[in-house]
């Protein structure tokens, strides 16, 4: 699990707006570059479960274990549809009377963008869960006028 302290920004109704410092566990994320950054802190919504306020200083918890799933799914899943689409276009190839290197290339491209397609609908669904999302689950020092 991983922690991060950070300001309210803003409030919705079950979520809040986080700023945050990037911290050295940034470095080693494979999703810091789709942080909103603002030089060296960066914007993340986050589920507002202890009831926070704009302003209050909080503490940000990621579970990881889910969070390398998703990484997993974003990342490796295409890339391996895609070996697998170009190994498919090679063997088939031949049976179609085609040139296998083409055929390799359209196959792996054409699997790619299935599982570019795939990506795109499943991180919906995922993002929509709340075993995926950022949780405040502390507030630090609450904003002193109220």
């Amino acid at each position: 699990m991983a922690t991060e302290q950070g300001v309210v920004l803003k409030v919705g109704a079950d979520t809040a707006w986080v700023k945050a410092s990037k911290s050295t566990a940034c470095e080693g994320c494979a999703s810091k570059g789709s942080c909103t950054a603002m030089g060296e802190d960066m914007e993340v919504e986050a589920l507002n479960i202890v009831g926070a306020k704009q302003g209050d200083r909080i503490v940000l918890t990621f579970e990881t274990s889910p969070l390398l799933k998703a990484s997993f799914f974003l990342y490796v899943f295409p890339i391996l549809c895609m070996v697998a689409g170009a190994i498919t276009g090679m063997h088939i190839a031949p049976k179609l009377d085609l040139d296998p290197s083409g055929s390799s290339a359209v196959s792996g491209f054409l699997f790619f963008f299935i599982a570019a397609f795939i990506v795109k609908i499943k991180g919906n669904q995922m993002s929509a869960k709340a075993k995926y999302r950022p949780k405040i689950t502390r507030i630090i020092h609450p904003r002193l006028n109220r």
